[in-house]
């Protein structure tokens, strides 16, 4: 006897029982139990190395530096590619790994960078000042926080935050804390060239003797027989008052330092980056949470605990909360919560419409027990509760339940054929069991690409893959083993013998299959039309990425000339706080010069922090208002000639930055930069762009200095001496330090504000000779003014410049794109060999996404292949359950054309879902005809009961699967992929209903049989 195993579970009520109460509390605890995201986490795998040449120029740094580092990268076995910008005298080299490179693997690698760095230190320059290394680049700071004070020094607000941030970093769950937005003190001393020059002194001399008095050196200890006794000297400086008045002598001459410097306290000049609070300035406080804890916990606790600081700051701190994102998960958990519960309502109601109240609260009982299992599984595997993984239950919903339909309609039809309860149960395992998982096999296969698919947008996506998987399966196992004991305990026993006349709707599908059987080539050209139609249609749908997100944020990109100070950065910024200040739109905004925002969610970017951008961060109240201030920026930066201000929203998914890109890569950077203002200029006549920039601008003036070697030998002075005077005038040198608790506070010595701010002192400058008589600078070089690029860029070694571009309105980048490739085109046509043009931005990245599904795609249609043929065991049978698969594409292109919606990556990945989803239906229907046949029907007859009897599940399981699609289909990011899955499964459902059966009678020759003779119609009363 063959092992049935609904047939067990109804002979162990008991114990299925109780694994039915385990699988529900289960369930609950590892609900409870789930990490909560707004988005999935996916690997950042770059890594960023900055090395330093001090006073190289930028060409000199990118052959010593930048080239040396990427040329030993690129043994790198897992190596994606390298991306290195190239500044004066500073090498920023990041590192990009292939998508195939995850966990461990990527921590190896890093390491591995270190260490091939460390092999390459002897080969660099002896003036070479080291590396550093960041490994962290995707680190988030889910909670940011700003004090902003009003008669506090920035040093008191800096200690003041010290301290709360040693309060955040005992809670367990904390990660990462840092400050930004300090400015360290410093102690000015500014002296006169022209001064130290007229008083015959040597700076030098001047500024070694302040360092050798305030150094600490030991003074020795006296040893008595019963005691050491250290001894200690006086005359360090405490403060800039006492080095200001520090007695000195340098030959003959005694002199204090005030003399010949002002000495001043005060802070960093010039910044190295600024934070700002709606204008006023600020401290920030960035917290991250620790890798797998739990973030609504940890933001309750953290939120608890600055309430509390906030009550003890003292009068004129203040304390503002900038990210929340724990409040933001929370909230976008319960709204896609609310989505599910409204989607379980959705498929409820369905079931017990169309099966009835007994049979409706069988498949009702059914969704619980596969999403408490679920719920479980996912729990061991480490997945959380958000955008995806939620939206893929929703999905899963109207799928799950056609296995529990299916069980639940064998035990009626059963019944109803008189069988008893433990029978009718029991059937459901030996009727469709293994045809139904073949079905569930090849629905699970139809996502394949989702789990397989090694991108950063298939890591991503990946928990849909993983939902919707574990839950068609478990949907499976519920289906023949518990469905059959609920629908024994809430069935009838018995059931009436059902009525075999068909209704209006019923007869009316009669008609129609009947037709389409007769009519098979007619049914099946018909059909193949409609699908030539669609691929048509195909390419009048938008193409898309990832949408952005619906979040209030509104980010501003700022960026200025390449060889601005950051004092100019500072006032075009501090011009935007105020324009912002009168917008009633803004609800709060934080201000970041010389930098970007903290990353308070994975999918924000992080550009290269430099003098020349900043970012600003603006709360808005709505989603409403957030436009409205975008549409009103745009007409304000109008106004803000030689300043790229650059509006975007958050977005989901990887990101990009600027949709439209392209990279100019060759040997010859002037040819690359006059062809990339050719292209900025092709870009510019084309209306559905803006914010056109290109990354590596026009080279910038630089004063060189030709020095007289001969003279110079005469005079007694060196080249390296005139280096150093000239970078202690405009620069300024670190003398020694004052020391004020654990605060190190710097010395540093520089040029009076006239001399180092003003080009023509570079004329006037007087050095010190030996002799100590001044020398004039130029008595001994001459000025040229010269032109340097200010950044070098290139890509795996090779020169690049990158042409960007904003999209205006609701243009979608990929088709812009598609349709600016012909001058693209034509442009490289003209570039001489080695020069080319790639695409960047969302082009690229959309299809660096797609490709891994491309490579995914035949792996998943042998599976398929595979499944149909263990199951058909037949070759015409395959092919026509396979020949429905593309069916669902009419529907696609039905449902999305007219709504306006872009096909992008997760509709991609929907549509391929589909293909699983309706060859399911087809290889349950072919089951059932092959049943039939061997029960002795004959083919016609088989086809048209099988299409019958199988068109009431099919049709539920399509109007469950696409009404539970209608809560996600309102949002940003799931509607294209709802109304994709929507369309796709009502049209191919009911093409599948009369195309399959046509198309069976066409490749096995059956024959339709005689239509039965109409009665003759009675003769009317009163009618001859």
């Amino acid at each position: 006897m063959k092992f049935n195993l609904s047939d067990w579970a109804l002979r162990h009520r008991s114990m299925v029982w109780y694994l039915i109460l385990v699988s529900l509390v289960a369930g609950v605890m590892a609900y409870r139990n789930l990490g909560r995201e707004e988005d999935p986490s996916f690997t950042i795998k770059i890594m960023i190395v900055t090395a330093v040449l001090p006073g190289a120029t930028a060409e000199e740094t990118r052959e010593q530096v930048t080239d040396r580092i990427e040329k030993k990268l690129q043994e790198l076995p897992n190596l994606k590619f390298t991306r290195s910008e190239t500044f004066p005298g500073r090498a920023v080299v990041q590192i990009e790994l292939t998508p195939e490179t995850r966990g461990e693997a990527v921590t190896r690698t890093w390491q591995k960078v270190r260490n091939m760095m460390a092999d390459i230190r002897p080969d660099f320059p002896a003036e070479f000042a080291g590396f550093y290394f960041n490994d962290s680049f995707g680190d988030v700071y889910g909670s940011i926080y700003a004090f902003t004070s009003d008669g506090f020094s920035p040093q008191e607000v800096k200690d003041r935050v010290e301290k709360v941030r040693s309060a955040v970093l005992t809670l367990k769950a904390a990660g990462k804390v840092e400050l930004i937005g300090t400015q360290d003190p410093v102690v000015h001393v500014e002296f006169s060239a022209r001064k130290l020059a007229a008083l015959g002194l040597d700076q030098a001399q001047v500024l070694g003797t302040l360092a050798a008095q305030n150094a600490i050196v030991p003074s020795g200890v006296i040893r008595t027989e019963d005691e050491l006794v250290a001894v200690r000297m006086s005359g360090r400086f405490a403060d800039a008052e006492e080095l200001a008045a520090a007695p000195l002598r340098v030959g003959e001459i005694f002199f204090r330092l005030s003399d010949v410097a002002t000495v001043r306290a005060g802070f960093e000049d010039p910044p190295g980056d600024l934070f700002r609070y709606n204008g006023k300035p600020a401290v920030g406080l960035i917290i991250g949470m620790k890798q797998g804890a739990n973030i609504l916990e940890f933001g309750a606790e953290l939120t608890a605990l600055m309430d509390r600081i906030a009550t003890e700051l003292p009068v004129g701190i203040e304390l503002h909360k900038v990210a929340d994102q724990p409040r933001v998960v929370e909230e976008s958990v319960n709204h896609f919560l609310r989505s599910l519960a409204e989607a379980v309502a959705i498929v409820l109601i369905v079931s017990f419409i169309s099966l009835g109240w007994r049979a409706g609260l069988v498949v009702t009982m059914s969704i619980p027990l596969v999403l408490a299992l679920t719920f479980v599984i996912l729990d061991g595997m480490g997945v959380t509760l958000q955008r995806i993984s939620l939206g893929a239950l929703i999905i899963a919903l109207g799928l799950l339940v056609d296995d529990a339909m299916i069980a639940i309609e064998t035990m009626i039809a059963r019944l109803e054929a008189g069988d008893s309860i433990a029978k009718a149960a029991a059937h459901a395992w030996t009727s469709i069991a293994f045809p139904m998982l073949s079905g569930t096999l090849v629905t699970v296969a139809g996502f394949i690409p989702i789990g397989l698919n090694s991108s950063q947008a298939g890591e991503y996506t990946l928990s849909l893959f993983y939902v919707i998987a574990i839950s068609l399966m478990l949907s499976w196992v519920v289906a023949v083993l518990f469905a059959p004991l609920i629908g024994a305990t809430f069935l009838p026993k018995t059931m009436p013998h059902h009525d075999p006349t068909p209704g209006l709707l019923r007869r009316a599908f009669h008609g129609l299959l009947r037709g389409a059987m007769r009519a098979k080539w007619l049914t099946i050209v018909l059909t193949v039309a409609l699908f030539g139609t669609a691929l048509y249609g195909m390419r009048h749908i938008e193409q898309q990425f990832f949408p952005a997100s619906d979040r209030p944020e509104l980010l501003i990109d700022v960026t200025m000339r390449q060889n601005s100070a950051i004092a100019a950065t500072d006032a075009a910024m501090a011009e935007l706080d105020q324009w912002l200040a009168t917008r009633p739109e803004a609800a709060y905004w934080t201000t970041y010069v010389g930098r970007s925002s903290p990353r308070f969610l994975l999918s924000l970017d992080a550009p290269t922090p430099v003098p020349f951008i900043g970012q600003i961060v603006v709360m808005t109240k709505g989603l409403e208002d957030r436009n409205a201030l975008r549409a009103a920026l745009a007409d304000h930066a109008a106004k803000l000639p030689g300043i790229d201000v650059f509006s975007k929203l958050i977005e989901l998914g990887p990101p990009v930055g600027k949709p439209v890109q392209y990279r100019l890569m060759g040997p010859d950077r002037g040819l690359l930069l006059t062809e990339a203002q050719a292209l900025a200029e092709q870009l510019a006549q084309d209306s559905r762009l803006s914010n056109i920039t290109i990354d590596e601008g026009e080279p910038v003036r630089v004063a060189r200095v030709v020095l007289d070697q001969e003279r110079l030998r005469q005079l007694g002075l060196t080249q390296k001496d005139v280096a150093q005077a000239l970078q202690t005038l405009f620069e300024g040198v670190t003398v020694t330090e004052l020391r004020d608790g654990q605060t190190l506070v710097d010395v540093v010595a520089r040029g009076a504000v006239a001399d180092r701010s003003s080009i023509a002192s570079l004329g006037s400058l007087q050095l010190p000779s030996p002799s100590g008589v001044p020398v004039p600078l130029l008595s001994f070089a001459t000025l040229d003014w010269q032109m340097e690029p200010p950044v070098l860029h290139a890509r795996n070694r090779v020169p690049t410049i990158t042409v960007k571009a904003a999209v205006v309105g609701a243009n979608q980048p990929a088709t812009v794109t598609r349709d600016l490739a012909p001058a693209i085109a034509a442009q490289m046509a003209n570039l001489p060999a080695g020069t080319t043009i790639e695409p960047g931005g969302v082009a690229e990245s959309s299809g660096e996404s797609q490709a891994p599904i491309v490579a995914v795609v035949p792996l998943m249609v042998l599976i398929i292949l595979t499944l149909v043929m263990v199951q058909m065991q037949s070759f015409r049978l395959m092919f026509i359950v396979l020949a429905v698969a593309p069916l669902g594409l009419i529907g696609v292109v039905a449902a999305m054309l007219p709504s306006g919606q872009p096909l992008g990556f997760v509709a991609i990945l929907g549509v391929l879902a589909l293909v699983g989803i309706l060859i399911r239906n087809s290889l349950i229907l072919m089951a059932e005809v092959e049943e039939l046949i061997e029960a002795g029907r004959s083919h016609w007859d088989a086809v048209f009961e099988a299409s019958d009897s199988r068109a009431r599940p099919i049709l539920l399981t399509a109007a469950a699967a696409s009404l539970a699609l209608i809560p996600i289909s309102r949002e940003v990011f799931w509607a294209p992929m709802a109304f994709a899955m929507m369309g796709g499964i009502i049209a191919g459902t009911l093409i599948t209903l009369v195309f399959a059966p046509a198309l069976y009678c066409a490749v096995f020759g059956v024959k339709a049989p005689p239509r039965p003779p109409r009665p003759e119609p009675e003769a009317l009363p009163g009618r001859v």
